[in-house]
């Protein structure tokens, strides 16, 4: 879809606003108030054999600073080999670079001086097997069996695990690329793939919007593609292809729904890569590629919210961004608010009710787990990874809040106030404090005696959940408790629940909601009415091996063990390894977890790695 002048300026002047936020990003290096980088050159070659990538990035440079001569960089685990630099002149020389020690959370700062101001830098290097934004799949690994496979993650900040990079959300870049493979593999980035549908092994790639550069992303292996419309379609490994396109065919459908609330589509395509089941995520947004784990592939179109996740992620998240890792929630918050006004529109209040529920009842048990400024949807990391901070927070407790002010408002004045929001801040970045600017001059003081500040600030900065939080229900799930309070009042069995029409959702809320010291007769009976142990679908699988966990059911552990091996989404593996722990199975689930260790990410190691030591 052609970007409309609008949108195609703003991602331009973006390039030219980065450096508000970097004095507050803890997690960066960069010296954004010195120099900023306008456009990335990616000259890459992917060796499967050392399971690295080798080749050279090239910096375009604007200077901030006129009497600065050096540039710092993010890097993690990359051997830097030599940096060459263009001066205004237009020669080349070499330049003077310093790597400093690793810093276990933000890794290795490459310091670069240069007798004069660059034009342009290249530094050439190599990632290592280690780099923790990638994961290298032998062939056996995959669902095809034939050719390797290898995908980035660089959410948060592991982008600079494979390039050198100022890697802060507070700068945009474009990119192009051209990236080498072995001539039966294809490759795709997260940009336009046009070149990627002619296998050739030599691949060119070009992203003309300015995006931040967690949200460079490339992908190579077996893949194939299908069209799904005339703006969307997946890449996949032929086992999969023609399931996931027939589980997500109401892509165009979403994106159409959303077009019309929240202003056009601003990327031109919008395809979907699956990518194996080690991947430790539901989705990521790389934009105009969504990165989707083969886990919601259901056959029923019961898990699809995922993908209005991931598509919600092009206004917000990937058009306006968190500026630092601090701000989670301005993107998470809004997605998961966005994603579920898609599922609306396009398959019914009562299927988005259903999910803001099931949601609620989840952010409710999380806040509980949690410390207590952990709780705060504008998080302070104090020097931690962000990854280790990751949890429901930014996403359910940032939804709540924003469909707090819809209620308040009402949904047409609210819809306005996120509409102009996306186009205020289009291809920018922006901290909480400034959208709390915003927001008061653009809402609570536009439509005075509705919403106070005190109370915006309770939720923005105070932890847990505000006295008056949303708590969304729905008439199918209380249909659901009745019948569950007849089964256990022992009135009816369990193969006469009514669970016919039950959507994944109430079965989601039936398991979650049994008690957790079920008898073991009661657990037998439900198994043996439904088969729950070898259920199909990842997310009721799940909840089931948790009820059965935490009640001693012995007999799910062969299809559990299965389970475990066979995908790395965090999600659904690492709740159950803490609560195998917890429930006297460490031996069995730490002899699991040596197994199936080979198979995870490498963000999937962090998690559950430590939950052993």
């Amino acid at each position: 879809m052609k970007i409309t002048p609008l949108f195609f300026s703003l991602a331009m002047a973006g390039m030219c606003s980065q450096a508000m936020a970097n004095a507050i990003d803890q997690n960066s290096y960069a010296n954004l108030d010195d120099v900023i980088t306008t456009h990335l050159n990616l000259d890459l070659d992917i060796d499967f054999s050392d399971k690295q990538l080798e080749g050279f990035v090239e910096h375009t440079l604007q200077w901030q600073n006129k009497q600065s001569k050096t540039l710092v960089l993010d890097t993690r685990d990359l051997d830097i080999d030599k940096v060459m630099y263009q001066s205004q002149s237009g020669q080349w020389h070499k330049a003077q670079f310093s790597l400093a020690n690793r810093d276990d959370v933000k890794g290795s700062k490459l310091t670069i001086n240069f007798a004069s101001q660059a034009a342009k830098v290249r530094i050439y290097y190599n990632s290592r097997p280690e780099a923790s934004g990638l994961q290298w799949l032998t062939p056996e690994q995959t669902a095809s069996k034939t050719h390797p496979f290898m995908y980035s993650q660089s959410q948060a900040i592991h982008a600079r695990s494979w390039i050198p990079v100022q890697d802060t959300p507070a700068m945009r870049v474009t990119y192009s690329a051209r990236i080498q493979t072995p001539k039966d593999v294809r490759a795709v980035m997260s940009a336009d793939n046009k070149d990627a549908l002619y296998k050739d092994g030599d691949y060119h790639f070009n992203m003309p919007q300015a995006i931040s550069p967690y949200l460079i992303a490339i992908g190579a292996g077996n893949l194939e593609f299908k069209a799904m419309s005339h703006q969307t379609g997946i890449f996949a490994e032929p086992t999969i292809l023609d399931a996931s396109v027939a589980e997500f065919n109401d892509t165009q459908a979403m994106i159409d729904k959303t077009n019309a609330m929240y202003g056009e589509y601003a990327w031109g395509r919008y395809d979907l890569l699956m990518l194996p089941p080690s991947f430790p995520f539901g989705g990521m947004e790389n934009p105009r590629l969504s990165f989707i784990t083969p886990t919601v592939v259901a056959g029923d179109k019961s898990l699809v919210n995922l993908i209005a996740h991931e598509l919600a992620h092009s206004w917000s998240g990937n058009l306006v961004t968190n500026a630092t890792w601090e701000d989670l929630w301005l993107n998470e918050g809004f997605t998961s608010y966005v994603e579920n006004r898609i599922m609306e529109a396009v398959f019914g209040r009562d299927r988005a009710v259903m999910e803001q529920a099931l949601d609620a009842a989840g952010i409710r048990a999380q806040i509980k787990t949690l410390d207590a400024p952990d709780t705060r949807l504008n998080l302070k990391l104090n020097g931690r990874d962000p990854d280790d901070a990751f949890s429901s927070v930014p996403y359910t407790k940032g939804q709540l809040f924003l469909i707090y002010l819809e209620e308040k408002y009402g949904r047409d004045k609210f819809d306005a106030f996120v509409k102009t929001y996306f186009n205020e801040f289009a291809f920018k970045s922006l901290t909480t404090a400034q959208f709390v600017t915003y927001l008061k001059t653009n809402l609570i003081d536009k439509y005075p005696g509705i919403v106070s500040m005190d109370k915006v600030n309770e939720w923005i900065f105070a932890p847990g959940l505000p006295s008056d939080t949303p708590n969304p229900t729905s008439d199918a799930f209380d249909k659901v408790d009745a019948a569950t309070a007849t089964w256990l009042n022992g009135e009816i069995t369990a193969a006469q629940l009514p669970t016919t029409n039950w959507s994944v959702h109430e079965w989601l809320h039936f398991l979650n909601n049994l008690p957790r010291d079920l008898s073991q007769a009661h657990m037998s009976e439900l198994d043996s009415a439904y088969n729950l142990t070898q259920s199909k679908n990842a997310e009721r699988a799940f909840a089931w091996y948790m009820l059965a966990v935490g009640n001693g059911y012995q007999p799910i552990y062969p299809a559990l063990e299965q389970h475990l091996t066979s995908i790395g989404r965090r999600k659904l593996i690492v709740p159950l390894y803490k609560s195998l722990i917890a429930n006297g199975k460490r031996e069995w689930a730490h002899s699991v977890y040596l197994n199936a260790r080979p198979g995870y990410h490498p963000l999937a190691h962090g998690t559950i790695d430590a939950l052993f030591e």
